[in-house]
């Protein structure tokens, strides 16, 4: 970390918001004008609608995810988390992931945390839960799923191979819609190289506690993408929900009781919790409250934009709908971070602030290879598409939204050679345990053992002086 005399602009959080208002401000800098100093836990930032053809193979994982040094070379990048923030000194304090706690002074901050998993205290939920916020997840979730498929082909046990063939999804969202459909057309292609494991061994159930799927989309094309999923032999339950799922057994509310090792959790984002340690106002959902100008209620030198903030929707306010905000999405959070970064760039030289205003463009989502449904706005008028049309549309979209030209060409890369190649369908789980193996061979012996092993030594001695 450098000390300068230069005005800071503090960022914390590198994901979508973070990096792209990063490298809006640096873009439009004077040389030398601040110091732009981006702080997360992790050194890349995830392109998170791409995690479910990650958990597919249809997407290298160093594809979907972008290092941070790499892309931003003219700003500080501190990897560690941001633990409390002193409003009235401007000073921050930051906790690397080694070392001591330091505090970081700052002239400009930007809250762009994102948000994390929405789970309730159900009972085995943290111990069997997989969710999907992440790259690990998604990587995680791939070799888990393979290695239920290794389980069950090795093995006469019949419970056994049931409860590795049961896959339980929850949430019935972009994420859990497009997770159920990726991995179950994954392991349909999967299943083709193992003897003794077919499709109609398997069995996927996708739960929500609302009344339908892929609300993002409109009731029509939900209702087709739950139709096309019970077409291809995933069992839909909506409004339901979990009660428990202590060592594996899943207990819905509608009365079904399952055994499953896979359980996958997306039932929806809550803002990061951190939040409510750095005194900012916050919106009843724990969102940071912003204005208009994406600025922190009550401040002239914060702002906060994507998953963590409530930002009111104009758009949607115009039409309308009085109470609308903007909904936590990649098409938002592009948009947003542009006039954030503009916008903390005129508040260090004293210009207005301008509004973020948006009409919704529509919404797009893959169910895997070929599959997909989309809704796209083209000024009031609705075009809803699906099947492979609308997984074009899919890829297309968020082919060229993934930040830098160089991963937007890896990405292409890996479609390009899907098209040619078959999917790779081996696991990988010893990844999350690579020294497990050496660690059995070089671990010392037991005392019992080294007495015995003296003993022998001993006795090998004597004879050869004898």
């Amino acid at each position: 970390m450098s000390t300068t005399e230069r005005p800071r602009i503090l960022v914390v959080g590198g994901g979508y918001v973070g990096l792209y208002a990063a490298r809006r401000i640096l873009k439009k800098m004077r040389y030398g004008e601040a110091t732009v100093t981006v702080v997360d836990p992790r050194s890349y930032m995830t392109y998170q609608p791409f995690l479910p053809e990650a958990a597919a193979g249809s997407i290298s994982p160093r594809h979907v995810v972008v290092p941070l040094r790499r892309v931003l070379p003219k700003a500080e990048v501190l990897t560690g988390r941001v633990t409390t923030i002193d409003q009235d000194r401007k000073v921050a304090t930051v906790a690397p992931l080694v070392g001591e706690a330091y505090e970081l002074p700052f002239d400009y901050l930007v809250i762009a945390l994102g948000a994390v998993s929405r789970t309730f205290p159900i009972p085995g939920l943290a111990e069997n839960g997989i969710g999907m916020k992440g790259v690990e997840e998604a990587i995680g979730l791939r070799n888990h799923v393979l290695e239920q498929l290794d389980k069950a082909d090795s093995t006469t046990d019949e419970e056994i191979r049931r409860k590795a063939l049961t896959f339980v999804f929850v949430g019935g969202g972009f994420a859990g819609a497009e997770t159920v459909g990726e991995v179950e057309d994954m392991a349909r292609d999967a299943a083709k190289y193992y003897p003794n494991v077919k499709r109609e061994d398997m069995r996927f159930i996708l739960v929500d506690v609302a009344d339908k799927i892929l609300p993002e989309v409109g009731p029509k094309l939900g209702t087709w993408g739950k139709e096309h999923l019970e077409g291809r032999g995933v069992e839909v339950y909506l409004k339901t929900g979990m009660d428990s799922c202590v060592d594996g057994h899943v207990v819905l509310n509608n009365g079904l009781e399952v055994d499953a090792n896979t359980l996958v959790w997306t039932a929806g984002v809550k803002p990061n919790p951190a939040l409510s340690r750095f005194g900012l106002p916050l919106g009843p959902r724990g969102h940071v409250d912003t204005t208009t100008t994406l600025q922190v209620q009550g401040s002239d030198y914060m702002w906060a934009a994507g998953d963590n903030a409530q930002i009111p929707d104009l758009a949607s306010r115009a039409a309308g709908n009085e109470n609308a905000w903007c909904p936590p999405n990649a098409q938002h959070a592009l948009r947003q971070s542009k006039v954030l970064g503009d916008n903390v760039i005129s508040g260090m030289r004293g210009f207005p602030q301008r509004e973020y205003k948006h009409a919704n463009k529509g919404a797009v989502a893959g169910l895997g290879l070929h599959k997909g449904v989309a809704m796209i706005v083209v000024g009031k008028m609705k075009i809803k598409l699906k099947g492979r049309l609308a997984w074009y549309m899919h890829r297309g979209y968020h082919g060229m939204a993934m930040p830098t030209f160089n991963r937007k060409i890896r990405v292409f890369a890996d479609w390009t050679l899907g098209m040619f190649l078959k999917r790779e369908v081996v696991s990988l789980g010893a990844m999350e345990n690579p020294r497990e193996e050496f660690f059995e061979a070089a671990s010392p012996v037991s005392a019992g053992a080294s007495v015995t092993a003296a003993s022998a030594d001993k006795k090998d001695g004597a004879k050869a002086k004898a």
